[in-house]
């Protein structure tokens, strides 16, 4: 038997996407095999496929003897014309009815410098321009169908016949158990293993025999060579649906947009390089003569001991690459960048809205987006106000229990990562802590260095973004289940709502995962520190655990290290790149001659349902720390540039070879995404202008530049010493005090005072240990300033958006254009049927009277039924 089925499939070519029979096309593919419950799940199988032969699909079965592992079977479905023209008239398909007749734009300037980066025209144009109509089985005539095995594109096909799948069911007539419905609840109990739609040929060659779509795509848009090239959007969409090609028009857009972010970035950067020599701060920090003397008290109690100031010459350094006068411009500029992508992203979105007949899909498209999940769960039912038909309804007091539930489960996850935040926190001082005791006994006086580039801090700092880090992967582990469990239990009636609250939950939950820390080390960390002999501590003073201090150049070089690390980390290419040629081992394993497309296809990854959910995820995080903390690292869209050029082709390189071919499935914009980038667009001022504030130094340098420069000159000679105050050493209490005692000598001279980060007056003042006018300067500066920089680039974002309208002048033609015509062409069309049934019935009755005339009504009888019409 096994040699027939060897014979059998010899018969047949490779990569053949038809039937035995050579000539009815495979639109869908189920497989199954035997095993210990085979009797029930037969059964179900018998039922299931009685089901869809009853709605009108055609079924071919292949037997384990004739597939190559020798147990699974294949069940291969075809749509004939009359089920796929019933259910584009159900699902209000568009379909052509016209040439597109309008005129194209004039040649751009200058065009011929883009001719490197553009296809050819038939991979960017796969068809002709037409104007299109929802689909009507009545008026067959009206749409301009040509060959009806072709005029339902595969895409097409596969979407309708996904759509019988899922509400077919599969018990008998005389026993109506809902539950037992649709292909989803068979996949899950293993009645079948998979089920999915064919890729037309082999991506590696092309085939005569079929269209050779994932060939032209392979080759055109998966390779990275061609990382340079525009991408075959309207082949993208043709081939894998909508929702697909809307997801890599806005990826690319997205890349394309960065590349203006990342210029600019690395001229701030560069200038950061160039003013480095000139920078008077880390000057003095590292001049032996004046940070060499200045005594810093110590940054822990007990376990940390004295140390100076030019320890921390290296960080200091460091800090003024990312923190300097380009910083503020660039900080500025990303939240008008913002904005420009925003607002065109949406004049490119209507332009696609447009070509791929989406213009009005949501509203036509709700109710038939009905999870068939939802018409299973709910019992209840009431009467549709707008439709008055009865549909299946949740209760109010379900609703409310079952938001409940959600709500609570949400919470409970957000204040574990939040409490895992603050452990990460412990671990930071107590291992700074650990390190100060084991170097305060260093005979040398550069105590303060690990190594020749790293001290304690960047140590602490770097360790703790690593584990910080993994705790995200962790936590991201578990709470996608999480997420998908609340999101199913809450039972959303449509799949564009299910959508959208699962991308709400999964977003508010990363949202706070990856930045969280982000957070702290920018708006928490060294801001409420306390002074010497009046320290804060977390959770009190029992802990003994004192709030982390800024080193002397500030905390955004932190900030930036954090940043780093995790968008460094969180890239999941690599590890995509070699799962997916482990898994594809197999398929390389076979002779190409004995192996039939359905089983090449079986032996792929399945997409999943969540597989582009966690695409636009991935995008929208990094997308979050582009915007949200660029100030403290200029060149995080440079970064995101390089990935976004590779993450292109990567996707591109996993849809066309590595993974199944996903259902076509219909998208208008890239849902509730938009709404997330639109807030985190609005908050990035409001963060990157606190950053510039509290946590750059940025502040405080031009205020004392500009008010208590003591010479009046334009120079920064005496910052350090104006930023540090002074306290007592005899003055710190016991539980503070270091345990080299009252009067250190370790540095081969008697101290008696320390300095610390704040702007408080000295021991012997009346105020002694309280601050200065000069904090409270700096404080009125840092809030001016706040609300300057948020109100400039808020006006000029609104002023942005508003210039800028969201459709295109040439589309709102277009669509007026082509709303008339639909309107012009359905009244002909009415007329001329009319007219002939006229004439039909003018020729009976002439039968009747044995003067029947072939011809038509007469010029006169046309013009009154014009009129009456």
């Amino acid at each position: 038997r096994a040699d027939a089925g060897l014979l059998s499939r010899k018969k047949q070519k490779q990569d053949s996407v038809y039937f035995s029979d050579g000539e009815r096309r495979i639109d869908f593919v189920l497989s199954y095999i035997d095993d210990k419950d085979g009797d029930k799940k037969a059964e179900r199988r018998r039922e299931f496929e009685a089901n869809l032969q009853k709605a009108g699909l055609m079924l071919e079965t292949q037997d384990k003897w004739e597939s190559d592992d020798g147990k699974t079977y294949y069940l291969k479905i075809h749509a004939p014309w009359e089920v796929l023209a019933t259910y584009a008239d159900v699902l209000k398909i568009k379909v052509p009815f016209k040439a597109d007749d309008i005129p194209k734009g004039r040649d751009v300037p200058l065009a011929w410098l883009t001719c490197p980066f553009r296809l050819p025209p038939h991979i960017m144009k796969p068809e002709p321009n037409y104007f299109t109509a929802p689909f009507d089985k009545s008026k067959v005539d009206f749409f301009l169908i040509g060959n009806q095995e072709t005029f339902f594109p595969p895409s097409t096909r596969n979407r309708i016949v996904y759509y019988i799948l899922t509400r077919c069911p599969y018990y008998k007539e005389d026993r109506k158990e809902k539950d037992k419905t649709g292909i989803k609840r068979l996949l899950n109990n293993g009645t079948y293993t998979s089920a999915y739609p064919l890729h037309d040929c082999s991506y590696w060659k092309e085939a005569k025999e079929c269209e050779s779509e994932r060939y032209h795509l392979y080759k055109h848009w998966a390779r990275f060579l061609s990382f340079y090239k525009e991408q075959p959007l309207n082949l993208i969409r043709k081939y894998y649906g909508e929702k697909i090609g809307i997801y890599f028009a806005w990826l690319g857009f997205y890349t394309e947009m960065l590349f203006l972010s990342a210029i600019v970035g690395v001229i701030c950067f560069v200038y950061g390089l160039l003013t480095f020599g000139n920078n008077m701060t880390s000057k003095e920090i590292c001049d032996p003569d004046i940070g060499g003397k200045i005594i810093m008290c110590p940054l822990c109690d007990k376990k940390c001991s004295y140390w100076k100031l030019n320890s921390s010459c290296l960080s200091s350094l460091q800090s003024h690459m990312f923190d300097n006068e380009g910083t503020v411009f660039f900080a500025m500029f990303m939240g008008i960048w913002v904005t420009m992508f925003l607002e065109l992203w949406k004049r490119r979105q209507a332009r696609l809205e447009y070509e791929w007949d989406l213009v009005d899909f949501e509203e036509e498209q709700q109710q038939l987006q009905i999870r068939p999940e939802f018409e299973l769960k709910c019992t209840g039912r009431r009467r549709n106000r707008i439709t008055q038909e009865m549909e299946p309804y949740l209760p109010l007091t379900s609703k409310c229990a079952r938001f409940c539930v959600s709500g609570a489960t949400v919470l409970f996850w957000t204040c574990m990562i939040v409490a895992c935040v603050i452990g990460v926190i412990v671990y930071r001082l107590a291992v700074y802590a650990a390190i100060a005791s084991l170097m305060k006994d260093s005979p040398t006086s550069k105590i303060q260095l690990l190594g020749p580039l790293i001290t304690p801090q960047l140590a602490t700092s770097i360790t703790a973004s690593c584990i910080n880090f993994a705790i995200i992967l962790v936590l991201n582990f578990f709470y996608e289940y999480v997420a998908i469990w609340i999101t199913d239990m809450e039972i959303p009636k449509t799949h564009l709502e299910y959508e959208n609250k699962l991308t709400m939950k999964m977003f508010m939950f990363q949202f706070v995962n990856y930045y969280s820390s982000c957070f702290y080390v920018a708006f928490f960390k060294g801001k409420f520190v306390g002074y010497p002999g009046k320290y804060s501590y977390m959770f009190g003073n029992w802990t003994k655990l004192r709030n982390e201090e800024c080193a002397p150049g500030g905390c955004l070089i932190e900030l930036t290290t954090q940043l780093v690390i995790v968008m460094a980390g969180k890239q999941p290419w690599p590890l995509q790149l070699l799962k997916n040629w482990w898994s594809s081992r197999k398929g390389r394993s076979h002779p190409q001659g004995q192996y039939s497309r359905w089983e090449q296809d079986h032996d792929l990854q399945s997409f999943g349902q969540f597989g582009l959910f966690y695409e636009y995820l991935e995008m929208v995080i990094q997308f979050g720390f582009i915007t949200l903390f660029v100030a403290s690292f200029p060149l995080a869209p440079l970064l995101a540039l390089f990935n976004n050029i590779l993450e292109v082709r990567v996707d591109a390189w996993k849809f066309t070879t590595q993974f199944r071919r996903p259902v076509a499935a219909k998208a208008r914009n890239i849902g509730a995404w938009e709404e997330i980038l639109n807030v985190m667009a609005i908050l990035s001022v409001v963060t990157n202008a606190f950053i510039m504030a509290f946590t750059s130094d940025m502040i405080p340098r031009l205020v004392y530049l500009y008010a208590y420069q003591p010479v009046h000159e334009a120079s920064m000679t005496g910052y350090i010493n104006n930023s540090l105050s002074i306290y007592e050493i005899t003055k710190i209490p016991l539980e503070n005090r270091p345990d080299d005692g009252e009067n250190p000598t370790w540095f081969n001279e008697s101290i008696t005072v320390c300095r610390y980060r704040d702007y408080r007056y000295p021991p012997g003042h009346e105020r002694e240990y309280s601050h200065t006018m000069q904090f409270w300067h700096i404080l009125a500066a840092k809030m001016a300033f706040i609300i300057i920089m948020e109100h400039v680039v808020f006006v000029v974002k609104f002023s942005v958006a508003w210039l800028i309208p969201d459709v295109p002048s040439d589309v709102k033609a277009r669509i007026k254009r082509e709303r008339y015509l639909v309107q012009e062409y359905l009244h002909h069309y009415e007329v001329e049927k009319l007219k002939m049934q006229l004439s039909q019935s003018f020729c009976v009755t002439s039968e009747a009277t044995d003067t029947c005339s072939l011809l038509p009504p007469s010029p006169d009888q046309q013009d009154s039924l014009s009129v009456c019409v």
